[in-house]
């Protein structure tokens, strides 16, 4: 694995140097949006819709639209003199671990100490087990301080982001207020329900069925020998013809696509 943030951990007179490590990977299959007919690649320009013309990346700015329509932009240079910095987990509590709520959690990340703090690493993450409490501090990830958790995860401290309290939406659901009579014994079923899947979490149980199927799919359909293999896009136009509409674009395309099976 590589490291994604090298810094410290602080917490009292305690400075531990770490590194931190993408704890989490998503396996989706990544598809291409491509044109049905033949397999091209679909691509998307950046126009501008006023002087109708391609704009690079490097010129692009980010704007907030106000309720009044008014197009208010700030600049790069703007949002980096925002921007936190730091290289420090500054832990300011340690709280039961009860007392935080799952919904808060965003990212994760396994904690690796410096070899030659070790023994401090050690002595926090047995003092985090024997407590059963959790570490709250401050992270700068990306340039964006969150709060973090900090606990233990089998023999390893794991940290994770969490969402401030207010990105937390409240739940509003009428239907919850209406009255309903539970029966003794339908509770009592509905225990014994319970009682009877229970049993210990092993994660080793559980696979995505959604992406091992598609997966057999994209297979199946490879090995046939009809599938299509696009030919090399045509060399682009001279710059000083920039595109204008995507949607032209993407008619454009349509039609010489149409131009060269008729031709075939």
């Amino acid at each position: 694995m590589r490291s994604v943030w090298k810094g410290s951990v602080a917490f009292g007179m305690v400075t531990i140097p770490v590194r931190l490590y993408t704890a989490t990977q998503e396996h989706d299959i990544q598809f291409h949006q491509v044109h049905g007919s033949d397999g091209g690649r679909i691509r998307y320009r950046r126009v501008c819709e006023v002087c109708g013309q391609e704009v690079p990346y490097e010129e692009i700015d980010r704007a907030v639209e106000q309720p009044d329509g008014t197009i208010v932009t700030v600049t790069k240079d703007e949002l980096d003199a925002l921007s936190a910095s730091g290289h420090e987990i500054d832990v300011v509590q340690f709280v039961p671990a009860e007392q935080i709520d799952p919904v808060l959690f965003a990212k994760s990340y396994y904690v690796e100490p410096d070899p030659a703090a070790v023994k401090p690493y050690l002595l926090l993450r047995e003092a985090l087990r024997d407590t059963d409490r959790i570490a709250i501090g401050r992270i700068v990830l990306r340039q964006r301080e969150s709060l973090a958790t900090l606990r233990v995860h089998d023999d390893v401290i794991i940290v994770q982001t969490m969402l401030w309290p207010d990105e937390v939406r409240e739940p509003s659901f009428g239907v919850l207020s209406t009255e309903v009579q539970l029966r003794p014994q339908e509770q009592q079923l509905a225990r014994s329900l319970i009682d009877s899947l229970t049993s210990d979490f092993d994660p080793g149980l559980y696979t995505d069925r959604y992406t091992e199927a598609v997966a057999d799919l994209v297979t199946s359909k490879a090995a046939d020998p009809g599938a299509a293999r696009p030919e090399a896009p045509e060399p682009a136009g001279s710059q000083d013809e920039p595109v204008t509409d995507l949607v032209e674009a993407l008619r454009a395309s349509v039609e010489r696509a149409k131009a060269q099976r008729r031709s075939a």
